[in-house]
Formats: C-alpha cells, sequence, structure tokens
C-alpha cells in the first residue's frame, strides 16, 4: 500500500559536505523523515527503494555527478520525476539559477541559509507534492473498490518488471476472479454486487501488507496482485492469505456452485530472475492460464503455473470440504 498522508514526508538531502547535512538534519529531522547521500550516484541508489521522497534537497558542487546532472537524471526517470528537487547551494548567480531550473528544479536555497526561510520553502514543496500525489493517486484508483485500477496495474507491471530484470529479482502475479459473480448480482442486485466487490478488494489488499506489492482491480469480477521481489513460494503464501480472508467474511451466496458463500479462484504465475528477453505479457498469460485451470478443477481454489504444467492447489476451506 501507499504511503498514507499522516505519516511523515520524507526528504533526501545530497551533500558531500558533513556539516552541510548535519545543519539541514537537525532543522528538518522533527518534522520530516530524512535519509541522506553523499553523492550523486548513491542518491541514485536511494532513489529506487520505496517509498520514494516527496522532496530532494540538492548540493550543486558534488565529486563525480554534480547537482545538475542528478536533478536531469531524477527527472529523466518517469517514476521519480514528479519529486520536487531544491539546490541548496552557494551558487547563487543568476546563470546559476537559471540552469538549475533548466534541469527541473522547482527552488533555491542560498548558502548560507536563513532556517526560517529554509523550512518555509521546504513545507510549500512538500505540501504542493502531496496535493500532486492525491490527485494522481485519484487518477490511478479505482472508483468502485478505492484499490489501484488498471492503468495503474499496468504501469506498476512494467516498472516493477524492469526492476526484477536488472537485479534478478524473481516475480510474481496472481490473477482471481470471483466465483459466478455473475449470479451473485442476479440474485442480490448491482447494489449488493458493488458492495461485494468493495468487500473482497479490501480482503485482497489486507493480504498484501508489503509496500512495494500492489492489488488492483483488473476489470469487472477481477483482480490481480503484482508481487515484486517473490519466488512462487511467497505467492502461494498471499494467495492463501486472499482466501482466507474473503472467506472470513462469509459473504452469502446462495447461486454459486462452489460454495455458499462468495469465493475466489486464483491463478498464480511466477518468473525466475527474468531476463530482457522475456515479457510482461508472458507472465500474465501464465497467471490467465492457470486462472483458467483452477476454475475448470472445481473454483474456490488456487492454481499455480509453472513452465511444463499447470496445477491445481486446493485451498484451505475446499479441502475442508466447503466447495
Amino acid at each position: 500500500m501507499e504511503q498514507t498522508r499522516t505519516e511523515k514526508a520524507k526528504i533526501l538531502i545530497v551533500d558531500d559536505e558533513k556539516i552541510n547535512i548535519d545543519v539541514l538534519i537537525g532543522l528538518l529531522k522533527p518534522h520530516y523523515h530524512i535519509v541522506v547521500a553523499k553523492d550523486g550516484e548513491q542518491a541514485l541508489r536511494r532513489l529506487e527503494k520505496r517509498p520514494l521522497p516527496d522532496l530532494v534537497l540538492l548540493d550543486v558542487m558534488m565529486p563525480g555527478m554534480d547537482g545538475y546532472e542528478v536533478c536531469r537524471a531524477i527527472k529523466a526517470n518517469v517514476v521519480t520525476q514528479a519529486i520536487p528537487v531544491i539546490f541548496v547551494t552557494a551558487k547563487n548567480d543568476e546563470r546559476d539559477e537559471a540552469r538549475g531550473f533548466e534541469a527541473g528544479a522547482v527552488d533555491y536555497i542560498p548558502k548560507p541559509f536563513s532556517p526560517l526561510i529554509a523550512m518555509a520553502r521546504v513545507k510549500t514543496h512538500i505540501e504542493l507534492k502531496r496535493r500532486g500525489d492525491m490527485l494522481e493517486k485519484l487518477a490511478v484508483m479505482d472508483g468502485l473498490t478505492g484499490i489501484a485500477n488498471r492503468r495503474r496495474f499496468d504501469e506498476f507491471l512494467d516498472y516493477e518488471w524492469e526492476r526484477s530484470v536488472r537485479y534478478g529479482h524473481d516475480f510474481s502475479l496472481i490473477l482471481m476472479d470471483i466465483d459466478f459473480f455473475k449470479f451473485y448480482n442476479d440474485t442480490y442486485g448491482h447494489a449488493e454486487g458493488d458492495d461485494c466487490l468493495k468487500r473482497v478488494a479490501t480482503a485482497v489488499a489486507d493480504a498484501m501488507p508489503r509496500t512495494v506489492d500492489l492489488a488492483a482491480r483488473y476489470g469487472g469480477e477481477e483482480f490481480a496482485c503484482i508481487l515484486p521481489e517473490t519466488d512462487e513460494e511467497g505467492a502461494r503464501v498471499v494467495a492463501d492469505r486472499i482466501l482466507d480472508n474473503v472467506r472470513t467474511l462469509m459473504i452469502p451466496h446462495e447461486k454459486s456452485q462452489a460454495a455458499d458463500h462468495v469465493t475466489l479462484s486464483l491463478g498464480i504465475a511466477t518468473a525466475k530472475a527474468p531476463i530482457s528477453e522475456e515479457r510482461t505479457l508472458d507472465l500474465v498469460e501464465l497467471a490467465d492460464t492457470a486462472l483458467y485451470s483452477a476454475k475448470q478443477s472445481g473454483r474456490n481454489r488456487i492454481a499455480v503455473h509453472n513452465k511444463s504444467s499447470a496445477q491445481a492447489v486446493h485451498n484451505k476451506s475446499s479441502a475442508q470440504g466447503s466447495a
């Protein structure tokens, strides 16, 4: 899940001088969560970790990559380009400022700086960033269920897949359907159907406590979970939690042929240390094949797809005779 608005905003300070870092930490730490990088390369590595910072305070003069290069790299990356960058620097010539704005900075704090002015500028850009985040969140959130929509799913899948290829991490995907949902709508009405979708979406999202995971409404009564850095065994654990959560809801479904309550069928696919020649579309197709296998095997269960075959794994409630 994404960082909530009640948490402290996160600021990345990038400076090679310890005294400058210490002054900024002393000023900002009571109000914000602070992360430090001592050069440009380290700063870019910090930006690969989640949650992303809400603001970057960036020195201009550093060994290796200077601040202008770092700023351009931040703005060239689709994942980090929305993070505001403020230069904190003694270079306050008009041409230097113009160069900074051309690189993508939103403001300058000249050294030596006034604590009141520095705090005011930081607060302003944090608030602007969070308003922008809220608007962006609304654009990628499913209006009914409150979890990620298909657009967010597609963006997140591509980004995390590329990261898994880069670092050689396993990558898992779960696709799932509410069993016999058309019968549910026909029996109880669309208002009850919408309430069912909301409750199931919450149950799915609650089964994924890691901030690096994503629960999304894939379409209609379909949901999906993206699980970066997760092998097949880890994906099974998440799938079992989802089944437990939905079973605990005990939403009556008298027309279901799988149980007397609402259930899910789930398909899991895992790519082990994916390589650049592999595609996200292939993983989606494998998960979809596994989901089809779960349905064909009686629903209310999990199926796992590996490259040789897809095998159904009965969920715990099925094993106890509830199907």
